[in-house]
């Protein structure tokens, strides 16, 4: 059997796809992989992993029709000459453009998975622009130009599948919630978190959405009470529609009440040293971060929102608050400062949880086995 993964980034096969490659191959199946980008030394990590890969030319972030359809003419003849029993599509644009070459192709067998609906579909406080409106109505056009093609389309979360396929009557063969993709819980062994100095952190691209804003507000309130207490959050600036912008970021960091620590490449580290992990986001599939710090054992302070509040037992694990609602995030964060040894009990429960729903092993043997059941 041949099954061909089609990503958009080479880091983020190497990320989130290195567990379900190696078990594929490990089954004698032959793994391809088409990726945006042409990192040769990705590439070779991908390599080792045991899949062949190779890239596709498609614009990530682009809106040009022209382009987009010429690039997924050019897609179908990458397929048709794979040749692949299984098409697995996964991030949206990847799903959409992804699904029409494989069917161009003549693939029968086609998964989509959503691990999250993005920025179209986040709500924020303030009423939506015309621009991404606009967006998401395009999105949704072709959600529902594609998604019916596929044999089966997965999603991380309940909300999501509602809001998509249910709201704009998308008539789909078949779906399932299959949950998180899961943790290495052997890598991510538990750690005790430190209660001496109390570390708030998050990991996170520099995104509005992803609640950074609410962080480093929520920060400044808490800090004029307890200035010893540290913030930082790991990740870059992105070109995403949402991004923070250099200037903004620059003015927070004269502020000087949150360490901004740029793109890291070895998070497990970062998480051992923070004593809460914190996400305030707008909207998620199943962020793997939290589901890392889970894994480690970290009390967690989420937003009660799609895909975050599927980490968070409120007051077992962690805290959660409303979205956008930075004086219930600073209260949130004063009650586990005032009450500093739920830092580790809380903590041990969330490595509970983690064991229980975000063991990688069974999130990946769970994916294979829909990707080999078809007819």
């Amino acid at each position: 059997m041949k099954i061909l993964l089609i990503g958009n980034q080479s880091s983020t096969i190497i990320l989130f796809r290195k567990k379900l490659i190696e078990q594929l191959v490990t089954r004698g199946i032959k793994v391809h992989v088409l990726v945006m980008d042409n990192d040769r030394g990705n590439f070779q990590t991908i390599s080792m992993f045991g899949a062949m890969p190779e890239q596709y030319d498609f614009s990530r972030s682009g809106m040009n029709p022209l382009s987009d359809l010429i690039n997924t003419v050019a897609l179908s003849k990458k397929i048709r000459h794979i040749n692949p029993d299984v098409v697995f599509c996964f991030f949206p644009k990847p799903v959409i453009f992804g699904t029409l070459a494989a069917k161009l192709a003549g693939v029968k067998n086609i998964y989509n998975l959503l691990e999250g609906l993005g920025f179209c579909y986040t709500a924020h406080f303030k009423k939506d622009s015309f621009k991404k409106r606009l967006l998401k109505a395009i999105q949704t056009f072709l959600y529902k130009l594609t998604l019916p093609r596929a044999k089966k389309v997965l999603f991380l979360n309940h909300d999501d599948y509602q809001d998509l396929v249910v709201q704009n009557n998308i008539e789909i063969s078949d779906f399932e919630v299959i949950g998180g993709i899961g943790v290495d819980l052997n890598d991510y062994s538990y750690n005790k978190p430190k209660t001496d100095t109390i570390h708030f952190g998050m990991v996170s691209r520099l995104l509005v959405e992803k609640g950074v804003r609410e962080f480093v507000q929520a920060a400044k309130i808490v800090k004029s009470k307890f200035p010893q207490v540290r913030f930082s959050i790991a990740g870059a600036i992105d070109d995403n529609p949402g991004g923070i912008t250099r200037d903004q970021l620059n003015s927070w960091e004269n502020e000087g009440h949150v360490e901004f620590l740029g793109q890291i490449s070895d998070v497990k580290s970062y998480l051992n040293d923070l004593s809460v992990f914190v996400l305030p986001s707008y909207r998620e599939g199943i962020p793997r971060s939290t589901q890392e710090a889970m894994s480690i054992g970290r009390a967690i302070i989420t937003t009660d929102v799609p895909g975050c509040r599927e980490t968070i037992v409120h007051g077992i694990n962690g805290l959660m608050v409303p979205p956008w609602d930075v004086e219930a995030l600073a209260s949130a964060m004063t009650s586990v400062i005032n009450n500093s040894d739920q830092i580790v009990s809380m903590g041990i429960e969330s490595r509970r949880i983690a064991e229980a729903k975000f063991d990688d092993k069974a999130a990946t043997e769970k994916l294979i086995n829909i990707l080999i059941a078809h007819d």
